[in-house]
């Protein structure tokens, strides 16, 4: 790294922390207008609400917009650095243009990997504070956010493994108990043994379930068996923890717990975990994107233009809509239907690797 190599670094990283502080005020002052009725209607002061849920909107808004930061940085300082012929007198001297991208690249992976471990440990524990929020004062008021079959909501069916399916009716998640249980396991499409019990409490000393008034069905070539039990304690793969309709999910577990939680459910035979596939190949893939976006606005911006650094953001901005909208339509594609999610999330990087590929070829050089 040379003089005019930590000169482009220090404008890149110096340009990113002011776009993203930039951003992240517009966004602050946008989400406290629209929620200012919730703010009073939840009689929060200023601190609590700065604590309760802008310590993990701000974060989740940065890793939201990350790549955009990083792509409107780029294009603005280097459009800027064309404009004054900075460029021209770089190549001048000798320095090729793959030399002269080296700092980019080494910016657009210190920010990439950052934002790595920030999708991996650090922006989902402020997602916690974000969703509590959100789910506490927020969507409680929201009927679309609060419709449910069966007029239940507390109220789960789980399948705990290939074969056995338990249901749960009016789980109360202080006392850790429910008014209505049933356990089914079934063999070559019959079921071979029916549980139920009017009530079911978790036995925190025992760390198993305990039942009450309980019926037990075993169906075999004998026929079928029926016993009934005042108490009984049985052991299942499912947790009072688990008994949860968090639609924030996926946003607070961690990777790691991302990635057990997923091995779990399909281990107990679950389906509709492809949006915690998609996110889980995301929090990988929007690093990737980072280091793409970074080549792509260099790329752009180290051409000098008439219409100066106006010219670039404008192209600039159309790429990284079309790059938004493509990421939407892969991620709707994989949850809605049968686009494997590992695909899903990479389909954008894989398709703009060649636009930046195109662009590369077509820099004067």
């Amino acid at each position: 790294m040379r003089k005019i190599d930590w000169y482009i670094l220090k404008k890149f990283i110096v340009t990113f922390i002011f776009c993203m502080l930039l951003f992240s005020i517009i966004a602050v002052a946008v989400d406290s207008s629209e929620k200012t009725d919730d703010f009073v209607k939840a009689n929060l002061s200023t601190s609590q609400i700065i604590t309760k849920y802008y310590l993990g909107f701000v974060p989740f808004i940065w890793s939201l917009l990350f790549p955009l930061f990083v792509f409107i940085a780029v294009i603005f300082f280097t459009s800027r650095m064309a404009t004054r012929s900075e460029i021209i007198a770089i190549l001048a001297s000798g320095t090729s243009y793959n030399r002269f991208l080296r700092p980019y690249i080494v910016g657009g992976l210190l920010l990439a990997a950052t934002l790595w471990m920030g999708n991996r440990y650090w922006i989902p524990k402020a997602n916690i504070i974000r969703s509590d929020f959100q789910s506490t004062y927020i969507d409680k008021n929201d009927p679309t956010k609060n419709r449910f079959a069966g007029n239940c909501d507390r109220c789960y069916y789980r399948r705990t493994d290939s074969n056995t399916y338990v249901g749960i009716r009016d789980f109360d998640t202080s006392s850790k108990s429910a008014r209505g249980f049933f356990l089914e396991r079934i063999k070559d499409n019959k079921v071979v043994y029916n549980l139920r019990s009017e009530t079911i409490t978790w036995d925190t000393a025992r760390k198993s379930w305990k039942l009450y008034n309980a019926e037990e069905r075993l169906i075999d070539s004998m026929g079928e068996r029926l016993t009934f039990h005042d108490t009984m304690s049985i052991n299942l793969s499912l947790k009072p923890g688990e008994l949860r309709k968090d639609d924030y999910l996926k946003d607070k577990l961690t990777t790691p717990e991302l990635v057990q939680y997923i091995r779990q459910e399909e281990f107990r035979g679950n389906e509709g975990l492809r949006a915690l596939k998609v996110e889980r190949y995301r929090r990988t893939a929007t690093p990737a994107a980072v280091l793409l976006l970074t080549i792509i606005g260099a790329t752009i911006a180290s051409r000098r233009s008439r219409g100066g650094s106006g010219m670039h953001l404008a192209l600039g901005i159309a790429i990284a809509a079309f790059f938004i909208v493509s990421d939407r339509f892969s991620t709707v594609f994989a949850t809605k239907g049968n686009f494997p999610p590992i695909i899903a999330a990479w389909l954008p990087n894989i398709a703009f690797s060649g636009v930046a590929y195109w662009l590369y070829r077509r820099t004067p050089k």
